[in-house]
Protein backbone atom coordinates (compact mmCIF):
# COMPACT_ATOMS: atom_id res chain seq x y z
CA UNK A 1 0.00 0.00 0.00
CA UNK A 2 1.13 3.52 -0.81
CA UNK A 3 2.13 5.93 1.97
CA UNK A 4 0.47 9.34 1.83
CA UNK A 5 1.95 12.72 2.72
CA UNK A 6 0.75 16.30 2.88
CA UNK A 7 2.88 18.56 0.68
CA UNK A 8 0.94 21.81 1.02
CA UNK A 9 -1.95 23.39 2.90
CA UNK A 10 -3.74 26.72 3.00
CA UNK A 11 -6.91 28.44 4.16
CA UNK A 12 -8.71 31.73 4.30
CA UNK A 13 -9.21 33.80 7.39
CA UNK A 14 -12.31 32.59 9.22
CA UNK A 15 -15.10 34.99 10.15
CA UNK A 16 -17.19 37.35 8.07
CA UNK A 17 -15.59 36.98 4.64
CA UNK A 18 -16.25 39.57 1.94
CA UNK A 19 -15.72 37.09 -0.89
CA UNK A 20 -18.32 34.60 -2.10
CA UNK A 21 -17.76 30.86 -2.34
CA UNK A 22 -15.77 31.02 -5.58
CA UNK A 23 -13.43 33.68 -4.26
CA UNK A 24 -13.00 32.01 -0.86
CA UNK A 25 -12.13 28.67 -2.44
CA UNK A 26 -9.67 30.32 -4.84
CA UNK A 27 -7.97 32.08 -1.93
CA UNK A 28 -7.58 28.88 0.10
CA UNK A 29 -6.43 26.83 -2.91
CA UNK A 30 -3.87 29.38 -4.05
CA UNK A 31 -2.53 29.61 -0.49
CA UNK A 32 -2.13 25.81 -0.54
CA UNK A 33 -0.44 25.83 -3.95
CA UNK A 34 1.97 28.57 -2.83
CA UNK A 35 2.85 26.63 0.34
CA UNK A 36 4.38 23.77 -1.66
CA UNK A 37 8.16 24.06 -1.42
CA UNK A 38 8.80 23.41 -5.13
CA UNK A 39 6.86 24.65 -8.15
CA UNK A 40 3.31 23.33 -8.12
CA UNK A 41 0.69 23.62 -10.85
CA UNK A 42 -3.02 22.73 -10.63
CA UNK A 43 -2.75 20.46 -13.69
CA UNK A 44 -0.68 18.08 -11.56
CA UNK A 45 -3.77 17.28 -9.47
CA UNK A 46 -5.51 13.97 -10.25
CA UNK A 47 -8.70 14.39 -8.21
CA UNK A 48 -10.36 16.69 -5.70
CA UNK A 49 -12.80 16.16 -2.82
CA UNK A 50 -14.54 19.24 -1.39
CA UNK A 51 -16.44 19.05 1.89
CA UNK A 52 -19.49 21.29 2.26
CA UNK A 53 -22.89 21.24 3.93
CA UNK A 54 -24.03 23.78 1.30
CA UNK A 55 -25.26 26.03 4.11
CA UNK A 56 -28.20 28.11 2.95
CA UNK A 57 -28.81 25.92 -0.11
CA UNK A 58 -27.09 28.33 -2.50
CA UNK A 59 -25.17 25.69 -4.45
CA UNK A 60 -26.46 22.24 -3.54
CA UNK A 61 -25.57 20.61 -6.84
CA UNK A 62 -22.12 20.41 -8.47
CA UNK A 63 -20.47 22.47 -5.75
CA UNK A 64 -17.03 20.96 -6.35
CA UNK A 65 -17.13 21.49 -10.11
CA UNK A 66 -18.14 25.12 -9.66
CA UNK A 67 -15.31 25.83 -7.24
CA UNK A 68 -12.44 23.91 -8.81
CA UNK A 69 -12.98 25.47 -12.25
CA UNK A 70 -11.76 28.70 -10.68
CA UNK A 71 -8.44 27.14 -9.66
CA UNK A 72 -7.28 25.45 -12.85
CA UNK A 73 -8.74 22.00 -12.25
CA UNK A 74 -11.16 21.83 -15.17
CA UNK A 75 -11.57 18.33 -16.52
CA UNK A 76 -10.47 16.64 -13.29
CA UNK A 77 -12.77 14.26 -11.41
CA UNK A 78 -14.09 16.31 -8.49
CA UNK A 79 -16.94 15.84 -6.04
CA UNK A 80 -18.63 17.36 -3.04
CA UNK A 81 -18.53 15.37 0.21
CA UNK A 82 -21.30 15.96 2.77
CA UNK A 83 -21.21 14.56 6.29
CA UNK A 84 -22.49 17.48 8.35
CA UNK A 85 -19.72 19.30 10.26
CA UNK A 86 -17.37 16.39 9.46
CA UNK A 87 -17.67 16.91 5.70
CA UNK A 88 -14.07 17.86 4.95
CA UNK A 89 -12.70 15.39 7.49
CA UNK A 90 -14.34 12.73 5.33
CA UNK A 91 -13.14 14.50 2.17
CA UNK A 92 -9.62 14.11 3.54
CA UNK A 93 -10.27 10.43 4.19
CA UNK A 94 -11.57 9.96 0.63
CA UNK A 95 -8.49 11.71 -0.78
CA UNK A 96 -6.21 9.57 1.39
CA UNK A 97 -7.95 6.41 0.20
CA UNK A 98 -7.68 7.43 -3.46
CA UNK A 99 -3.89 7.65 -3.10
CA UNK A 100 -3.57 4.71 -0.71
CA UNK A 101 -5.31 2.44 -3.23
CA UNK A 102 -2.95 3.49 -6.03
CA UNK A 103 -5.64 5.17 -8.12
CA UNK A 104 -4.14 8.68 -7.87
CA UNK A 105 -0.84 10.35 -7.05
CA UNK A 106 -1.81 13.93 -6.17
CA UNK A 107 -5.20 14.73 -4.66
CA UNK A 108 -6.86 17.81 -3.17
CA UNK A 109 -8.97 17.60 -0.03
CA UNK A 110 -10.72 20.77 1.03
CA UNK A 111 -13.81 22.34 2.48
CA UNK A 112 -15.86 25.50 2.34
CA UNK A 113 -18.88 27.16 3.92
CA UNK A 114 -20.47 30.57 3.47
CA UNK A 115 -22.61 31.09 6.57
CA UNK A 116 -22.91 34.78 7.34
CA UNK A 117 -24.98 36.07 4.44
CA UNK A 118 -28.21 34.64 5.87
CA UNK A 119 -30.70 36.09 8.34
CA UNK A 120 -30.51 34.80 11.93
CA UNK A 121 -33.70 32.79 11.36
CA UNK A 122 -32.29 31.08 8.27
CA UNK A 123 -29.02 30.37 10.09
CA UNK A 124 -30.87 28.62 12.88
CA UNK A 125 -32.71 26.48 10.36
CA UNK A 126 -29.55 25.40 8.54
CA UNK A 127 -27.61 24.81 11.73
CA UNK A 128 -30.24 22.20 12.64
CA UNK A 129 -30.30 20.22 9.39
CA UNK A 130 -27.75 17.71 10.67
CA UNK A 131 -29.89 16.58 13.60
CA UNK A 132 -32.64 13.98 13.61
CA UNK A 133 -35.42 15.78 11.74
CA UNK A 134 -38.38 13.74 12.94
CA UNK A 135 -37.60 13.38 16.66
CA UNK A 136 -35.32 16.33 17.47
CA UNK A 137 -35.74 19.24 15.04
CA UNK A 138 -39.53 19.01 14.77
CA UNK A 139 -39.71 18.89 18.56
CA UNK A 140 -37.82 22.20 18.71
CA UNK A 141 -34.44 20.86 19.86
CA UNK A 142 -31.54 23.01 18.68
CA UNK A 143 -27.87 22.02 18.65
CA UNK A 144 -27.09 24.23 21.66
CA UNK A 145 -29.99 22.45 23.36
CA UNK A 146 -28.62 19.06 22.33
CA UNK A 147 -25.19 19.73 23.80
CA UNK A 148 -26.75 21.35 26.89
CA UNK A 149 -28.58 18.08 27.56
CA UNK A 150 -25.29 16.20 27.19
CA UNK A 151 -23.54 18.61 29.54
CA UNK A 152 -26.25 18.42 32.21
CA UNK A 153 -26.16 14.63 32.16
CA UNK A 154 -22.36 14.65 32.41
CA UNK A 155 -22.47 16.94 35.45
CA UNK A 156 -25.00 14.57 37.01
CA UNK A 157 -22.85 11.47 36.43
CA UNK A 158 -19.36 12.79 37.15
CA UNK A 159 -17.36 15.22 39.28
CA UNK A 160 -17.67 18.23 36.99
CA UNK A 161 -19.35 21.64 36.85
CA UNK A 162 -19.77 24.45 34.36
CA UNK A 163 -16.52 25.95 35.65
CA UNK A 164 -14.65 23.14 33.86
CA UNK A 165 -16.19 24.22 30.58
CA UNK A 166 -15.24 27.81 31.34
CA UNK A 167 -11.60 26.73 31.61
CA UNK A 168 -11.84 25.18 28.14
CA UNK A 169 -13.25 28.39 26.69
CA UNK A 170 -10.55 30.53 28.31
CA UNK A 171 -7.81 28.18 27.06
CA UNK A 172 -9.04 28.16 23.48
CA UNK A 173 -9.39 31.94 23.35
CA UNK A 174 -5.84 32.17 24.71
CA UNK A 175 -4.60 29.82 21.98
CA UNK A 176 -6.46 31.69 19.24
CA UNK A 177 -5.37 35.15 20.32
CA UNK A 178 -2.29 35.19 18.05
CA UNK A 179 -3.76 33.05 15.26
CA UNK A 180 -3.95 35.37 12.26
CA UNK A 181 -6.77 33.40 10.62
CA UNK A 182 -8.96 33.05 13.73
CA UNK A 183 -12.50 34.44 13.76
CA UNK A 184 -12.44 35.62 17.39
CA UNK A 185 -9.06 36.96 18.51
CA UNK A 186 -9.49 38.23 22.04
CA UNK A 187 -8.35 37.30 25.51
CA UNK A 188 -11.30 36.15 27.61
CA UNK A 189 -11.20 36.13 31.41
CA UNK A 190 -12.65 33.34 33.50
CA UNK A 191 -15.31 35.64 34.99
CA UNK A 192 -16.40 36.94 31.59
CA UNK A 193 -16.74 33.45 30.13
CA UNK A 194 -18.51 32.16 33.23
CA UNK A 195 -21.10 34.93 33.20
CA UNK A 196 -21.82 35.11 29.51
CA UNK A 197 -25.29 35.37 28.02
CA UNK A 198 -27.19 32.13 28.62
CA UNK A 199 -27.84 30.25 25.37
CA UNK A 200 -29.05 26.84 26.61
CA UNK A 201 -28.55 26.12 30.29
CA UNK A 202 -25.78 25.45 31.29
CA UNK A 203 -24.12 26.68 28.07
CA UNK A 204 -23.44 30.40 27.76
CA UNK A 205 -22.31 32.36 24.73
CA UNK A 206 -18.69 31.56 25.61
CA UNK A 207 -19.39 27.82 25.46
CA UNK A 208 -20.53 28.05 21.82
CA UNK A 209 -18.46 28.40 18.66
CA UNK A 210 -19.27 31.24 16.24
CA UNK A 211 -20.83 30.84 12.79
CA UNK A 212 -18.05 31.53 10.32
CA UNK A 213 -17.28 31.89 6.64
CA UNK A 214 -14.13 30.12 5.46
CA UNK A 215 -12.37 27.69 3.17
CA UNK A 216 -9.45 25.31 3.59
CA UNK A 217 -7.38 23.21 1.20
CA UNK A 218 -4.84 20.41 1.66
CA UNK A 219 -2.66 18.80 -1.03
CA UNK A 220 -1.87 15.09 -0.62
CA UNK A 221 0.74 13.12 -2.56
CA UNK A 222 1.83 9.49 -2.90
CA UNK A 223 5.20 8.51 -1.45
CA UNK A 224 6.81 7.96 -4.88
CA UNK A 225 6.12 11.54 -6.04
CA UNK A 226 6.57 13.48 -2.78
CA UNK A 227 10.19 14.43 -3.54
CA UNK A 228 9.02 16.24 -6.69
CA UNK A 229 7.33 18.77 -4.44
CA UNK A 230 9.06 18.91 -1.06
CA UNK A 231 11.80 17.46 1.11
CA UNK A 232 9.78 18.31 4.21
CA UNK A 233 6.42 16.49 4.04
CA UNK A 234 4.03 15.68 6.86
CA UNK A 235 2.91 12.06 6.66
CA UNK A 236 -0.64 10.88 7.27
CA UNK A 237 0.06 7.92 9.51
CA UNK A 238 -3.56 6.79 9.72
CA UNK A 239 -7.12 7.63 8.74
CA UNK A 240 -10.14 6.20 10.53
CA UNK A 241 -13.84 6.90 10.82
CA UNK A 242 -16.97 5.64 12.51
CA UNK A 243 -20.64 6.47 13.02
CA UNK A 244 -23.29 6.29 15.73
CA UNK A 245 -27.02 6.82 16.21
CA UNK A 246 -28.10 10.26 15.04
CA UNK A 247 -30.72 10.99 17.71
CA UNK A 248 -29.63 11.24 21.33
CA UNK A 249 -32.50 9.08 22.60
CA UNK A 250 -31.21 6.07 20.64
CA UNK A 251 -27.77 6.10 22.28
CA UNK A 252 -26.98 3.99 25.37
CA UNK A 253 -25.10 7.00 26.78
CA UNK A 254 -25.12 10.70 25.94
CA UNK A 255 -21.96 11.47 27.94
CA UNK A 256 -19.58 9.89 25.46
CA UNK A 257 -19.28 9.75 21.67
CA UNK A 258 -18.91 6.13 20.63
CA UNK A 259 -18.03 7.09 17.04
CA UNK A 260 -15.01 8.98 18.37
CA UNK A 261 -13.94 6.08 20.54
CA UNK A 262 -14.21 3.56 17.70
CA UNK A 263 -12.41 5.79 15.19
CA UNK A 264 -9.67 6.63 17.71
CA UNK A 265 -9.00 2.96 18.43
CA UNK A 266 -8.57 2.25 14.72
CA UNK A 267 -6.46 5.35 14.10
CA UNK A 268 -4.05 4.60 16.95
CA UNK A 269 -3.70 0.97 15.91
CA UNK A 270 -3.01 1.84 12.27
CA UNK A 271 -0.45 4.49 13.23
CA UNK A 272 1.20 2.22 15.81
CA UNK A 273 0.84 4.78 18.60
CA UNK A 274 -1.21 5.42 21.72
CA UNK A 275 -2.93 8.56 22.97
CA UNK A 276 0.11 9.35 25.13
CA UNK A 277 2.23 9.79 21.96
CA UNK A 278 0.11 12.66 20.56
CA UNK A 279 1.78 16.06 20.97
CA UNK A 280 -0.95 18.25 19.49
CA UNK A 281 -4.62 17.58 18.80
CA UNK A 282 -7.17 19.66 16.95
CA UNK A 283 -10.47 18.42 18.40
CA UNK A 284 -14.03 19.29 17.46
CA UNK A 285 -15.12 21.79 20.14
CA UNK A 286 -18.32 23.12 18.58
CA UNK A 287 -19.31 23.51 22.23
CA UNK A 288 -16.97 23.37 25.20
CA UNK A 289 -18.62 20.18 26.45
CA UNK A 290 -17.65 18.58 23.11
CA UNK A 291 -13.97 19.22 23.87
CA UNK A 292 -14.37 17.75 27.35
CA UNK A 293 -15.88 14.61 25.80
CA UNK A 294 -13.10 14.49 23.19
CA UNK A 295 -10.32 14.48 25.78
CA UNK A 296 -11.90 11.36 27.27
CA UNK A 297 -13.02 9.64 24.08
CA UNK A 298 -9.59 10.12 22.48
CA UNK A 299 -7.87 8.68 25.54
CA UNK A 300 -6.06 11.80 26.75
CA UNK A 301 -7.68 11.31 30.17
CA UNK A 302 -9.80 8.63 31.81
CA UNK A 303 -13.58 8.53 31.44
CA UNK A 304 -15.23 10.85 33.93
CA UNK A 305 -12.05 12.91 34.48
CA UNK A 306 -12.42 15.38 31.60
CA UNK A 307 -13.39 18.07 34.09
CA UNK A 308 -10.18 17.53 36.03
CA UNK A 309 -8.19 17.63 32.77
CA UNK A 310 -9.73 21.01 31.94
CA UNK A 311 -9.39 22.64 35.36
CA UNK A 312 -5.74 21.53 35.63
CA UNK A 313 -5.01 23.15 32.22
CA UNK A 314 -3.44 19.96 30.90
CA UNK A 315 -4.42 20.90 27.33
CA UNK A 316 -2.77 24.33 27.38
CA UNK A 317 0.10 25.05 25.01
CA UNK A 318 3.51 23.95 26.34
CA UNK A 319 2.06 23.08 29.76
CA UNK A 320 0.50 19.62 29.43
CA UNK A 321 1.58 16.47 27.64
CA UNK A 322 -0.85 17.05 24.75
CA UNK A 323 -1.77 20.53 23.52
CA UNK A 324 -5.48 20.61 22.72
CA UNK A 325 -6.60 23.00 19.97
CA UNK A 326 -3.45 25.10 19.50
CA UNK A 327 -5.33 26.98 16.73
CA UNK A 328 -7.97 28.14 19.21
CA UNK A 329 -10.30 25.39 18.05
CA UNK A 330 -13.76 25.95 16.69
CA UNK A 331 -14.42 28.16 19.72
CA UNK A 332 -11.88 30.81 18.73
CA UNK A 333 -10.66 30.00 15.23
CA UNK A 334 -14.26 29.52 14.06
CA UNK A 335 -16.44 26.86 12.52
CA UNK A 336 -17.27 27.22 8.81
CA UNK A 337 -18.94 23.80 8.80
CA UNK A 338 -17.56 22.19 5.64
CA UNK A 339 -14.12 23.78 6.00
CA UNK A 340 -13.45 22.76 9.59
CA UNK A 341 -12.00 19.26 9.07
CA UNK A 342 -9.31 20.19 6.57
CA UNK A 343 -8.82 23.45 8.44
CA UNK A 344 -7.72 21.34 11.40
CA UNK A 345 -5.27 19.58 9.06
CA UNK A 346 -3.84 22.90 7.89
CA UNK A 347 -3.07 23.76 11.53
CA UNK A 348 -1.42 20.40 12.22
CA UNK A 349 0.65 20.64 9.01
CA UNK A 350 1.95 24.09 9.89
CA UNK A 351 2.55 23.23 13.56
CA UNK A 352 4.59 20.13 12.70
CA UNK A 353 6.66 22.15 10.21
CA UNK A 354 7.14 25.02 12.69
CA UNK A 355 5.39 27.46 10.37
CA UNK A 356 2.78 29.05 12.64
CA UNK A 357 3.23 32.36 14.42
CA UNK A 358 6.18 32.03 16.82
CA UNK A 359 4.07 33.13 19.81
CA UNK A 360 1.81 30.09 19.48
CA UNK A 361 4.16 27.40 18.20
CA UNK A 362 3.97 24.18 20.21
CA UNK A 363 7.50 23.10 21.15
CA UNK A 364 8.92 19.79 19.88
CA UNK A 365 5.71 18.60 18.24
CA UNK A 366 6.18 15.45 16.14
CA UNK A 367 2.81 13.68 16.26
CA UNK A 368 -0.51 15.41 15.59
CA UNK A 369 -4.15 14.35 15.50
CA UNK A 370 -7.30 15.87 14.03
CA UNK A 371 -10.78 14.94 15.27
CA UNK A 372 -13.74 16.07 13.17
CA UNK A 373 -17.31 15.33 14.31
CA UNK A 374 -20.60 15.58 12.43
CA UNK A 375 -23.66 16.93 14.25
CA UNK A 376 -23.88 15.73 17.84
CA UNK A 377 -21.53 12.81 17.22
CA UNK A 378 -23.21 10.62 14.61
CA UNK A 379 -20.15 10.76 12.35
CA UNK A 380 -16.47 11.14 13.15
CA UNK A 381 -13.19 11.09 11.25
CA UNK A 382 -9.77 10.97 12.90
CA UNK A 383 -6.37 11.39 11.28
CA UNK A 384 -2.92 10.96 12.79
CA UNK A 385 0.05 12.86 11.33
CA UNK A 386 3.77 12.56 11.83
CA UNK A 387 7.08 14.09 10.85
CA UNK A 388 8.52 10.62 10.21
CA UNK A 389 7.21 8.33 7.49
CA UNK A 390 7.41 5.19 9.65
Amino acid sequence: MVDVAIIGAGQTKYGNHQLGMKGMWAEAAVNAFDSVDKDFQPNQIDEAYIGSVAFGGGQLGNTAALLTEHTGMQGKPVRRVENACASSGFALRDAWMAIKSGQADVVIAGGIEKMNDLTPERKRFWLGVSGDTEWERLAGLTFPGTYALMARRYFHEFDSTHDDLVNISVKNHYHGLDNEVAHIRKDVSFDKAKNGFMVADPLTLYDCCPTSDGASCVILAADHVVSQFTEDPVWIKSSAAASDYLALHDRPSITQLMATQKAAKRAYSMAGISAEDVDIAEVHDCFTIAELFATEDLGFTERGTGGHFARENRGRRNEGTTCINPSGGLKSKGHPLGATGTGQTVEIFKQLRNEVESTRQVRDANIGLSHNVGGSGATCSIHVYGRDRD
